[in-house]
């Protein structure tokens, strides 16, 4: 009588075990990740959240094709740490925003976050219905307060130098005699100062507190426009 043959299975059986591989690893990733820095968690958030919004320049990676050598081409790339700077800087720019719920979009909008090569440069603008200041003076609004109290919760969060720049525009008149913009501006950059350690930030991280008076007008604008009438903060990435 002959025998019945056994069926072959084949190598179905690899199949399941490179899916059993593939979620092992995904599952090793996701606690690697879960066990890093706020910084990268903030970073590849904002990845998965935004993959079409890379943060590296155009060209990354790409010769440019005029003869330079491989030196040059080397040079043109970011390193990863760079680009995960860059990442966490937008995240963080937008954060920021949405923690004093402006929107980014507006053309009026009361502060100006820009990602710069060495960290964010903010602008707080002293005009309109949202000053920073009361008019004239070195009193902080309520406006002016919340945003010193969340930019001082940032800054002492993370890891960056500061410096806080005061600006004005000339004919600003203030509410004090014998009181000219330079010491407007000079006060009111030492006010933020104050401010700023009182509600978290540690005084070592702070680089430079200047006043400007009315000396530097912001690009396209003259002398004498109030939208001169500003406070900068520049955190700087250790």
């Amino acid at each position: 009588m002959a025998k019945k043959k056994h069926a072959h299975h084949g190598g179905a059986w690899k199949v399941a075990y490179a899916d059993f591989v593939t979620a092992m690893m995904a599952l090793f990733m996701v606690l690697w990740i879960s066990a890093q820095d706020d910084e990268i968690l903030i970073a590849t958030s904002d990845f998965f959240q935004n993959p079409f919004n890379s943060p590296m320049e155009s060209g990354y990676g790409v010769m440019s094709g005029e003869g330079k050598g491989a030196e040059d081409s080397v040079s043109a790339k970011k390193s990863p740490s760079t680009l995960m700077d860059m990442a966490f800087l937008h995240t963080l720019a937008s954060e920021l925003y949405r923690m004093l719920k402006v929107e980014e979009s507006s053309d009026q909008k009361p502060i100006d976050i820009e990602v710069t090569s060495d960290g964010l440069r903010i602008t707080v603008y002293n005009r309109g219905d949202r000053r920073i200041f009361e008019q004239g003076t070195t009193r902080f609004t309520d406006w002016g307060d919340l945003i010193v109290q969340n930019m001082s919760w940032i800054m002492d969060r993370h890891d960056m130098r500061v410096r806080i720049d005061s600006f004005t525009y000339e004919g600003v008149v203030p509410t004090t005699d014998d009181y000219s913009p330079w010491e407007l501006t000079t006060d009111r950059a030492n006010i933020v100062r104050r401010a700023l350690i009182h509600y978290a930030l540690n005084p070592k991280k702070i680089d430079r507190v200047t006043g400007f008076g009315p000396s530097k007008p912001m690009p396209g604008h003259d002398l004498k426009d109030p939208e001169n009438d500003r406070i900068e903060f520049s955190l700087v990435v250790n």
